[in-house]
């Protein structure tokens, strides 16, 4: 079983900083894409950053210049570093993972918790 946990998420004032973590742990051995998701008020899960095991990256629009994405492959993690925070940033952030858990088993998606971000005015 794999199991991903996030930590981080808190309440900021708009222009500050955050710094998201989640580690994977459990049966793994290998790890390729992970991801961040932001489920704001009312709103639908969408993509906020991507990185893959070579750490390509690819941002949503909103957030590029803003955000950086980065993982440690050695500790299974995968972080958010998210500068220059607005309200719109205000939701739930998820982590995902696309996970092997033996080199005879397909990779199959983890979701984490999620951890609540709210930037205030």
């Amino acid at each position: 079983q794999v199991q991903l946990v996030e930590s981080g998420g808190g309440l900021v004032q708009a222009g500050g900083s955050l710094r998201l973590s989640c580690a994977a742990s459990g049966s793994i051995f290998s790890i390729s894409n992970m991801g961040w998701y932001r489920q704001g008020p009312g709103k639908q899960r969408d993509l906020v950053a991507r990185i893959s095991s070579g750490g390509s990256t690819n941002y949503e629009d909103g957030v590029k210049g803003r955000f950086t994405i980065s993982r440690d492959n050695a500790k299974n993690t995968v972080y958010l570093q998210m500068n220059s925070l607005v309200p719109d940033d205000t939701g739930v952030y998820y982590c995902k993972g696309t996970i092997q858990s033996s080199r005879f088993d397909r990779y199959f998606e983890v979701w984490g918790q999620g951890t609540l971000v709210t930037v205030s005015s």
